[in-house]
């Protein structure tokens, strides 16, 4: 109801003049009143102010890579030498080099938890690709060009290690300095490397597809309840017990693995 009554009084003299002061100085129309809306509702009413509104509309579009990152990096731009955002000059819009302090939780803009939703983190990284992708840049300089490349490459990394759990729990232990040393199976549980042998070897020897589908459902349910372990083992900060945890992930990974590729040689 509000943007109802926002783009009536828009639609007034008075209103065309309120806005077209607003869209002069760079500031917003109004909360949930989008330039594209008062580009259609205004070209048969005044023609005059068509072109106003889709330049504002193109403006938005262009700034909206802002809303992209609540990390304000603590530097200043190359290219003018006024603060930056993540990725962008705040001041010039210009690309920026990546940040060296800034995690792949930042960059994707998400909360720093293991139980982070995946869909979101999809959409995000959707929406980064668009903007810092290499494509967009092919007619800027060699330094923007170059600071795409970096930057895209970032992102794609970052999506990869979040998107899923083996790999997100490793990430968040490094970050705090717990690391995934070779040669962990020296250290490993024994029964659970005897477990880890024994799927192994069922999966290897067996040819019938409903004991491989099995194997694979198996392997899925302990994973899953492992992903539930760890994410109550990291909110504790219990960091011993979650790389116990990431040892048997780790293995419970590489069968899973072995379990897609059986079933796609079926096929």
């Amino acid at each position: 109801m509000a943007t109802l009554n926002i783009l009536r009084f828009l639609k007034t003299f008075e209103g065309l003049k309120h806005a077209h002061s607003l869209i002069s100085n760079g500031q917003s129309l109004a909360s949930g009143v989008s330039c594209f809306a008062l580009a259609r509702c205004f070209t048969s009413h005044n023609q005059d102010m068509k072109g106003v509104f889709h330049k504002a509309a193109k403006a938005n579009l262009t700034l909206n890579y802002r809303c992209f990152c609540t990390v304000t990096a603590s530097r200043v731009c190359w290219n003018c030498g006024s603060s930056t955002e993540l990725f962008f000059c705040s001041s010039c819009k210009v690309i920026q080099p990546p940040h060296d302090i800034i995690n792949y939780f930042q960059i994707l803009n998400c909360e720093e938890t293991f139980s982070l939703d995946t869909k979101k983190l999809q959409k995000r990284f959707v929406e980064l690709q668009r903007y810092l992708h290499p494509d967009n840049f092919s007619q800027k300089s060699l330094k923007e060009q170059e600071y795409s490349e970096t930057q895209s490459a970032l992102v794609n990394k970052a999506y990869r290690t979040l998107q899923k759990p083996l790999s997100r729990a490793i990430y968040m232990l490094e970050l705090r300095g717990v690391l995934l040393e070779e040669g962990t199976d020296a250290t490993a549980d024994p029964a659970i490397l005897l477990e880890v042998m024994e799927v192994n070897e069922s999966l290897a020897e067996t040819q019938n597809q409903d004991e491989v589908d099995a194997i694979g459902q198996s392997v899925r349910d302990k994973l899953k309840d492992l992903t539930e372990q760890m994410n109550s083992s990291l909110n504790k900060g219990d960091l011993l017990t979650a790389k116990g945890l990431l040892v048997q992930m780790k293995y419970l990974s590489n069968i899973e693995e072995k379990v897609k590729k059986r079933i796609t040689e079926s096929w």
